[in-house]
C-alpha cells in the first residue's frame, strides 16, 4: 500500500484534473473559480513533487505526457469514487430509510412481490429489509418495525396480527400425480421437506400435521430438512418432495401453478404474522404510513 503522506493534496489533484480534462489552464481556472496563474503554480508544484512533467507546453496550448495521462486516469477514478460515496451519504441523510425486520419466507414470498405497491404508496421512502430465521427482537432500536411470526407476545412491544398461520401441503403437479397423493396410503412413504424448527417450537411441523389429521405414521428415509423457508419452497418446486406451505406466503405460487395443493384441507392455529412495534414508538410519519399500507395489503380491518 502506498504511503498516504506521499499522495498530493486534494486541491492540487482537482486543479490537475480540470486542467488535464480541458487541456487549458485558463478554462480550468474559470471552472474552479480561481486564476490561471494559480492553476499554473499548482501544476508546477505537483510536477516538482513527482519529479516528472505532466504537461508538454506547446505553442497553442498543452498536451498530457504519458505520466500525466496515467495520473489523470487515476485521479478521475478516485475523485469519482469519492463523489459517489459523498452523494450516497448525503442522499441517505435527506431521504428517510425505514428498517423492517422479518423472516426469510415472508421477505421472499410476501414482501418482495409487493415492494412496487409499497413504493407507489410511499414514493419517497427507502426500505431496508433485515432477515433472520431466529426470533426477532426490535427493542435495541436498530429496527423500526418488525413483521414477526409468533403468538403475539413480544415483551416491551405492541403487536397486531396481520395474517393467520394457515398451512397446506404443497408440491408440483407432476409430483402429486406421480406419487398418487390422492390415495392416503401414499402419504406413509413420500419424501417430506422440513423446515428446521427452534426449541421451543414456534411453528407447525410435519409431525403436527400427521397427528392432527390422524394419518398413518410416516416412514422417514427420503426426507430433507432446510434451515430457511425459501430453500424449503425451492425444494418443493424442484420436485424433491412435499413441503408445508404457509398459505399467505405460497398463495402467489399456487395461483401461478408453480405449486399445487397436495391436500385440500388447511390446518390453522392461533399463531400468525404480526406487525410489531416498540412500546415507545410514535405512530406517526413513515412508520404510520407503512403500518397503514401493510394492514391494507393484508386485509386487516376490512
Amino acid at each position: 500500500m502506498a504511503n498516504l503522506q506521499e499522495i498530493p493534496g486534494l486541491q492540487a489533484l482537482q486543479y490537475f484534473e480540470s486542467a488535464a480534462r480541458h487541456l487549458n489552464f485558463t478554462t480550468a481556472a474559470q471552472e474552479l473559480g480561481t486564476t490561471q496563474p494559480a492553476i499554473s503554480a499548482r501544476i508546477q508544484q505537483l510536477e516538482s513533487r513527482l519529479g516528472v512533467p505532466l504537461f508538454k507546453r506547446q505553442h497553442r496550448g498543452v498536451v498530457l505526457t504519458p505520466d500525466g495521462a496515467r495520473l489523470m486516469q487515476a485521479v478521475q477514478e478516485g475523485l469519482g469514487i469519492i463523489a459517489n460515496v459523498t452523494e450516497d451519504i448525503l442522499a441517505r441523510q435527506k431521504k428517510p430509510v425505514l428498517t423492517v425486520a422479518t423472516d426469510f419466507g415472508f421477505a421472499a414470498y410476501w414482501l418482495m412481490p409487493r415492494l412496487g405497491a409499497l413504493r407507489d404508496f410511499i414514493p419517497d421512502l427507502d426500505v431496508r429489509i433485515v432477515t433472520s430465521q431466529q426470533a426477532i427482537d426490535i427493542r435495541d432500536g436498530m429496527v423500526d418495525v418488525a413483521i414477526a411470526f409468533g403468538e403475539g407476545n413480544w415483551p416491551g412491544c405492541v403487536a397486531e396480527k396481520l395474517l393467520p398461520e394457515q398451512v397446506i401441503p404443497v408440491c408440483t403437479q407432476v409430483f402429486k400425480e406421480t406419487k398418487g397423493l390422492d390415495q392416503m396410503a401414499a402419504w406413509a412413504d413420500i419424501p417430506l421437506i422440513h423446515l428446521e424448527r427452534p426449541n421451543p417450537v414456534r411453528w407447525l411441523g410435519w409431525d403436527d400435521w400427521y397427528s392432527s389429521h390422524h394419518w398413518p405414521i410416516h416412514h422417514q428415509g427420503h426426507d430433507v430438512t432446510f434451515n430457511n423457508y425459501p430453500l424449503v419452497i425451492q425444494g418443493a418446486m424442484a420436485g424433491q418432495g412435499v413441503a408445508l406451505g404457509w398459505v399467505p406466503l405460497v398463495q402467489d405460487l399456487l395461483q401461478h401453478g408453480q405449486l399445487v395443493r397436495a391436500y385440500d384441507e388447511p390446518l390453522e392455529t392461533e399463531r400468525g404474522y404480526f406487525i410489531v412495534l416498540r412500546e415507545d414508538t410514535r405512530l406517526a410519519g413513515y412508520i404510520k404510513l407503512f403500518r397503514d399500507w401493510i394492514r391494507g395489503a393484508c386485509g386487516v380491518g376490512r
